[in-house]
């Protein structure tokens, strides 16, 4: 550990909410208006990876361009932004190659924390976190999951340009790249170390849940990110290619208002067949949204 940590702060920033249009399994998410209003929430959350973007540039500025060819964020999300709301995040180094992230609003307080990394030596937020999780105990969302099972078939998907990211994600990357926090021109040109278009880490995560999971959750209800760790492998990930996707369940578990599930998705380069990227998604859904919820359990 260095003597003196070193952090790195970027400015206040406003991300963009864009996922009011969202919709799964036939209704509205989390995302919209009226349901965050019918779940007692402030206002409709903007998604957590979104937040992401802002470390881009600080761990580029302490690592280079490894960032982005095997770059790990892991973060544990703490309190909902809503659109408008500042957010400045910062990273402190605490070896030559991981550090501490925190992401904070104007007022203080967090929005995120965990860790950022390069290479796969580090344990991340998540590692440690999961780690800690207990036996959840009797689940009425979930109950039909299992640790690991495994998705059936693999998925193959790619992020382009111009083309929307379906009902979960129902914007383009140009969008996207319109609209977001952090930007480089690394991400719609051919000119930059790799020859290729690079997936911005927060479109990570829209490529390997474009495709809703096939495992059982009961419904309707609705949702939300509790924990994110997106890490590149053999990376970057590269515009308009194809990849790979396969699931695994490696965590269950349960708070006061929600049950959740731990699910890693595995990205591997459908041409190469090379392992590019993982993506570790601790997924809740709030207990009061499902309507056959055992009332004494609420």
């Amino acid at each position: 550990m260095f003597d003196t940590p070193i952090t790195l702060t970027g400015p206040p920033r406003q991300p963009r909410q864009m996922l009011a249009d969202q919709s799964y399994g036939g209704h509205a998410s989390v995302h919209d208006g009226a349901i965050a209003d019918d779940l007692g929430l402030a206002g409709a959350p903007i998604e957590g990876p979104t937040h992401f973007s802002q470390f881009d540039p600080l761990a580029f500025e302490q690592w280079g361009q490894a960032w982005f060819e095997s770059g790990c964020i892991s973060a544990h999300f703490k309190t909902m932004v809503i659109e408008g709301e500042d957010v400045t995040a910062s990273l402190t180094a605490t070896t030559s190659a991981s550090g501490r992230i925190d992401a904070v609003k104007t007022d203080g307080t967090p929005v995120l924390t965990g860790t950022a990394s390069i290479g796969a030596d580090d344990e991340t937020e998540l590692d440690a976190r999961l780690a800690r999780s207990n036996d959840p105990g009797d689940l009425f969302i979930f109950d039909q999951m299992r640790v690991g099972q495994r998705s059936s078939a693999p998925v193959t998907v790619s992020v382009d340009l111009d083309t929307p990211n379906g009902e979960l994600y129902p914007f383009s990357l140009r969008q996207k790249l319109d609209g977001i926090t952090e930007s480089t021109p690394w991400y719609a040109s051919d000119d930059n170390p790799w020859g290729r278009a690079i997936l911005p880490l927060e479109m990570i995560s829209v490529l390997s849940q474009k495709v809703g999971t096939e495992f059982p959750v009961r419904g309707p209800s609705v949702g939300l990110f509790l924990d994110l760790e997106i890490r590149l492998i053999d990376g970057p990930l590269f515009v308009g290619q194809n990849y790979v996707l396969e699931r695994e369940v490696v965590g269950l578990g349960q708070s006061r208002r929600t049950e959740s599930s731990w699910v890693r998705t595995t990205i591997t380069d459908a041409d190469t067949g090379a392992r590019a990227a993982a993506v570790l998604l601790h997924s809740g859904v709030f207990k009061e949204s499902y309507a056959d919820y055992p009332a004494e359990r609420l």
